[in-house]
């Protein structure tokens, strides 16, 4: 676990009901683990401090899965309503010392440390409003929001994510280029996996 702290926190947006996927993805087996675990795990690599993951179907069987590692879990006992919801919930979990927070999907358990790392320092170097990674120009996850932008995000309501608030300081988002293409995996059916359940192993 990398205990040097950044300012900045990571959410884990792990609440939904995966009903295109036919299953729970978080609890869907990658690597030694599953989904959720192999992207939690990515953010306790980082410098991202705390790790806020939030929860909501198959609230407990996730939290069995996270066993013992050190990170802040949230139940958003309205998920249904939304990603809003899981946005907010765990918006609410931060301590009032943290500067940004990097949104990570428990349905993109690829994503390297690295990537993780590049958005927080261009973030700590430009202080950008948001900051997201790209893969030949293409934007992906995860993505960073500035703390004056929290009133914002908190004010969204519905199946949304950070979008509306991402698209409207676009002009003043910081871009960082990467090589890592599971930015862009959206994994929303067992096909999306390819029969392969090995996460690309971390460069840092």
């Amino acid at each position: 676990m990398n205990e040097q702290t950044s300012g900045v926190a990571a959410i884990v947006l792990a609440a939904g009901a995966s009903r295109r996927f036919g299953a729970s993805k978080q609890l869907w087996p990658w690597g030694t683990g599953t989904m959720l675990t192999a992207v939690v795990d990515t953010a306790l690599a980082s410098t991202a401090r705390p790790v806020v993951v939030v929860l909501g179907h198959r609230a407990a069987d996730c939290q069995v899965a996270l066993g013992d590692r050190f990170v802040t879990v949230v139940i958003n006992s309205a998920w249904e309503e939304g990603q809003s919801t899981s946005v907010r919930a765990g918006l609410s979990a931060l301590p009032d010392d943290v500067s940004a927070a990097l949104f990570l999907l428990a349905d993109q358990p690829a994503i390297r440390v690295d990537t993780v790392e590049a958005v927080i320092r261009c973030y700590q170097v430009t202080r950008a409003p948001v900051v997201w990674p790209e893969v030949d120009g293409r934007r992906g996850n995860p993505v960073l929001f500035d703390r004056s932008l929290f009133g914002e995000l908190q004010a969204l309501r519905g199946d949304v994510g950070g979008r509306p608030v991402l698209e409207a300081h676009r002009a003043r988002a910081a871009r960082v280029a990467v090589t890592d293409r599971a930015i862009l995996l959206d994994i929303d059916t067992p096909a999306d996996i390819a029969g392969n359940t090995t996460p690309v192993t971390p460069e840092a």
